[in-house]
């Protein structure tokens, strides 16, 4: 099957064997030439991009029939270029990416980004070019299916050349939505922690950390300074808007829609409680009262140095 499905081009290396001893010499290693040709015994310059496996073995055959008696052979796939693969529609970085050889959409998925709030995992399209005419093959892939039951079929061997579309839906079920989360992003996140935490600022989280964890590892919540029941939560789409959802802070709570794991580029403000606004804005009053009190003291020092130089002089 995988002879009818792999398409070669250039930078593949092959190995082509003969069923006749006598033909032994004749075969060995070989690769696809950059302008997609490649250089063979007997025959010379062939073209092989565009080919499957299978097709390029039967297309071998036919043109060793000239040459040989019995021209049956073997043609294996020894060293796959490699890949790039068309990553589109609703991941966080959809674009071209270079893929290692026999890569999967659930490793692609996660080199783009991860999966969007309104990615349908239940429906990934895959495009591949069927043949050397650029015809193409699509179907219809569910990767909720890889990460609920473990069903590789849904997850086949990405090809140099595929597409793969991830759909749209507005309806998600919340365990589809948290295990593809969980599932289909980075190794590791970049967010920023705000306000009434003892350490605010940029930290460095594995993918899909819970709000709460975040919070703790930020220091946790300033005591009596921090309103637990006003955490903020702005996540900003591909699009640019900003959407904000406010959270409560419990650090008994699980992974959960109260709860949630946090992407890339998150901002978590964690507000301040009444106690904490008070001691801010005494705070801003106090730093002007100093500045003045400061100044206050600077005349009466200089007055104090004045008259003290007038009475020694006089």
């Amino acid at each position: 099957m995988y002879a009818d499905l792999y398409v070669l081009g250039p930078g593949d290396g092959l190995q082509l064997t003969f069923l006749d001893p006598a033909a032994k010499e004749i075969g060995g290693p070989f690769g696809i030439l950059p302008d997609g040709t490649s250089s063979l015994p007997l025959l010379g310059s062939v073209q092989l991009t565009g080919l499957t496996i299978g097709q390029a073995s039967r297309w071998l055959s036919s043109l060793y029939g000239k040459q040989l008696k019995r021209p049956q052979l073997y043609l294996t796939l020894i060293t796959p270029r490699p890949v790039k693969v068309s990553i589109i529609g609703e991941v966080e970085k959809p674009g071209l990416y270079p893929l290692p050889p026999f890569s999967t959409p659930v490793s692609a998925i996660q080199q783009a980004g991860g999966i969007t709030v309104n990615s349908d995992i239940r429906k990934v399209t895959l495009r591949r070019q069927a043949g050397i005419d650029g015809s193409q093959k699509q179907a219809t892939l569910d990767i909720s299916q890889v990460l609920l039951n473990g069903n590789q079929l849904q997850n086949p061997v990405l090809f140099d050349g595929d597409t793969l579309i991830i759909g749209f839906t507005k309806e998600v079920p919340a365990e589809i939505r948290e295990i593809g989360a969980s599932n289909l992003a980075p190794t590791a996140i970049s967010v920023t922690i705000l306000g009434e935490v003892k350490s605010p600022g940029s930290v460095s989280l594995p993918a899909n950390t819970p709000l709460v964890e975040a919070i703790f590892r930020a220091g946790g919540p300033v005591r009596w300074r921090a309103n637990k029941n006003q955490v903020e939560l702005v996540r900003f789409s591909r699009d640019g808007k900003a959407t904000r959802q406010t959270f409560s802070y419990n650090d008994t709570t699980n992974l959960s829609l109260k709860n949630p794991p946090l992407r890339n580029g998150d901002t978590v403000i964690v507000k301040s409680s009444v106690y904490g606004k008070v001691l801010n804005a005494f705070s801003d009053i106090a730093v002007p009262i100093g500045a003045a009190s400061s100044a206050a003291n600077l005349v009466n020092t200089w007055y104090f140095y004045r008259n003290w130089n007038n009475n020694n002089n006089n």
